[in-house]
């Protein structure tokens, strides 16, 4: 079983930056996509768009509207997933996941069908 558990959400002014961490308590292989998540207010699950996504060998890819103001990175040492978000926007205020998925035939880790999710942790940005 495959945890994972959020952390650093909270309230910040646009303009300002967060960093959101994921523990992950197992890796169930060496090849894997990470991905980070968000739910906007009112939003239903099935309507949690992308943000970011990560494979094991670090090849990153982000959301057009993410691009240039956000940042994945990983520490598997640690078991850590991180999203650096820089220049936040009230647009970018949602609960925000992780998510990890052990399939070794992703090609593109932003089109990953993730098996494993997090509990969310809130991110509001004010205007």
């Amino acid at each position: 079983q495959v945890q994972l558990v959020e952390s650093g959400g909270g309230s910040v002014q646009a303009g300002g930056s967060l960093r959101v961490s994921c523990a992950v308590s197992r890796y169930a292989s060496s090849r894997f996509c990470m991905g980070w998540f968000r739910q906007a207010p009112g939003k239903e699950r099935e309507e949690r768009e992308v943000v970011a996504a990560i494979a094991s060998d670090g090849t990153a890819s982000y959301a057009d509207s993410v691009k240039g103001r956000f940042t994945i990175s990983q520490d598997t040492a640690k078991n850590t997933l991180y999203l650096q978000m820089n220049s936040l926007k009230p647009e970018d205020t949602a609960m925000y996941y992780c998510a990890a998925d052990f399939w070794m035939g992703w090609v593109n880790c932003l089109l990953a069908d993730f098996a494993h999710w997090g509990q969310g942790t809130q991110v509001t940005v004010s205007s």
